[in-house]
């Protein structure tokens, strides 16, 4: 009568990873199936079975890994709000971004153009453009070495008018002495008005027009 103690074979030594053929187990599953090893296992012979002590280790690994992977979690997630914060914080704060637009005050006072030259260039020319696409501006710099270039425009027209306030796009046209296009990096300054996380990933909202992802940062001047 003791035989048919240990008859049910199919939960006894390899149970678990027989009856799921070596499938990947979450953590309850992987309990059911270890309890219910235990209920059938021959009584005569408790510690006789290595397979389930190998299993009992199994067992053990597998909480000490979703215990690391929570901590993990959480660590990412507090990192995550730190980073937020401290973008968060740039409102107010002008900054240097990667992008094409500029703020004219209509004053007369000098904006800012900037840029950065991929390769020498033997010709360099600066267009500005309203918002109807118009090009009112050109600005003809030149040979230029690579690297930063920066520059002012008056917020004049080319007949020499005060234009109104407002943002314009900065085009720029860079050629090399083989008459071969030379890539161009551009620059935007504007006063940072506000930051959104709603599109997953911290985005600037410039005073210039510009929203552009945190990503493209590149200078930040220190407020006043």
């Amino acid at each position: 009568m003791i035989s048919n103690v240990s008859s049910p074979s199919a939960l006894g030594a390899g149970a678990l990873t027989g009856a799921t053929g070596g499938a990947d187990l979450g953590k309850d599953a992987f309990l059911k199936l270890l309890v219910a090893q235990i209920q059938h296992q021959d009584p005569l012979k408790p510690l006789e079975d290595t397979q389930f002590v190998t299993e009992l280790a199994q067992f053990s690994a597998l909480e000490q890994t979703l215990g690391i992977n929570a901590r993990l979690d959480l660590l990412a997630t507090q990192n995550q709000g730190m980073a937020n914060t401290q973008i968060a914080a740039l409102a107010g704060s002008r900054v240097t971004v990667r992008g094409s637009m500029v703020t004219s005050s209509g004053n007369a006072g000098a904006v800012q153009v900037a840029f950065e030259l991929q390769g020498a260039a033997e010709s360099t020319r600066v267009q500005i453009v309203d918002a109807e696409g118009r090009v009112v501006r050109t600005l003809d710099l030149g040979d230029r070495p690579a690297g930063l270039v920066q520059a002012t425009w008056d917020g004049r027209n080319d007949q020499g008018m005060l234009l109104p306030a407002g943002q314009y796009r900065v085009s720029v046209e860079a050629k090399s002495s083989g008459g071969g296009a030379v890539g161009v990096l551009q620059e935007s300054s504007g006063l940072v008005e506000a930051v959104s996380f709603e599109k997953g990933y911290p985005l600037l909202h410039l005073d210039n027009g510009l929203s552009v992802p945190a990503s493209e940062l590149l200078r930040v001047e220190p407020k006043q």
